[in-house]
C-alpha cells in the first residue's frame, strides 16, 4: 500500500482539527483547542487502490509559523482550509499557498482549497462563488465542507490523494520516461 503525506494548513480557528478528527475517527470536535501539531494515519480506498494517509494537522497560530516550512517540505499534498464565516481566513489562504509554492519550488503542487464550516450559513462571510473563483485561478479542486455535518469531509482527503497521484506519480504506459517498476502503484 502506498503512503501519502497530507498537510492541513490554514488560519487558527478555521476547523482544521475538527475536519481531520472527523475524517480519521468519525467524531466531531465541538470545542476549539489550538493545535501545535497532531499526526494521524488512516487507510482509505482511492480510485480502486488502497492508500495510507499520513495526515499532519498543523497550528494555525502565527507563533508556530517557523515550523510550517518543515511541514511543507515533507508534505506531498495540502488541504488549504479557510472558514466560510471568516473573510480574514479566506485572505490568509493566499499566504499559505504562496508559502507552499515557495518551499516546494514549483507551481505543480497538489493542493485542495477547502471552505469549512459550511453548516453555518447564517454566519457566512465568504460566498461559495469566491472560493470557486480562487480555486479556478489556482487550478485546484475546491470543496465546501462541514466537520459537524460531515459534508465533503471524506471527499477532500480522497481528492488530495487523487491530486498527489496526478502530480507526483509517474503515468503508466509508453513515454512516461520511467522504468517498469515505477509504474506500479
Amino acid at each position: 500500500m502506498r503512503e501519502y503525506k497530507v498537510v492541513v494548513l490554514g488560519s487558527g480557528g478555521v476547523g482544521k482539527s475538527a475536519l481531520t478528527v472527523e475524517f480519521v475517527s468519525g467524531n466531531y470536535v465541538e470545542k476549539y483547542d489550538p493545535t501545535i501539531e497532531d499526526f494521524y494515519r488512516k487507510a482509505i480506498e482511492v480510485e480502486n487502490t488502497m492508500a495510507i494517509l499520513e495526515i499532519l494537522d498543523t497550528a494555525g497560530t502565527e507563533q508556530f509559523a517557523s515550523m510550517r516550512d518543515l511541514y511543507i517540505r515533507n508534505g506531498q499534498g495540502f488541504l488549504v482550509v479557510y472558514s466560510v464565516t471568516s473573510k480574514q481566513s479566506f485572505g490568509d489562504v493566499c499566504v499559505s499557498r504562496d508559502q507552499i509554492l515557495r518551499v516546494k519550488g514549483s507551481d505543480q503542487v497538489p493542493i485542495v482549497l477547502v471552505g469549512n464550516k459550511a453548516d453555518l450559513e447564517k454566519e457566512r462571510q465568504v460566498p461559495s462563488s469566491e472560493g470557486m473563483i480562487l480555486a479556478e485561478r489556482w487550478n485546484v479542486p475546491f470543496y465546501e465542507t462541514s466537520a459537524k455535518s460531515t459534508q465533503n469531509v471524506n471527499e477532500v482527503f480522497a481528492e488530495c490523494v487523487v491530486e498527489i497521484m496526478r502530480v507526483l506519480v509517474p503515468r503508466r504506459g509508453k513515454g512516461s520516461g520511467c522504468c517498469h517498476k515505477c509504474n506500479i502503484l
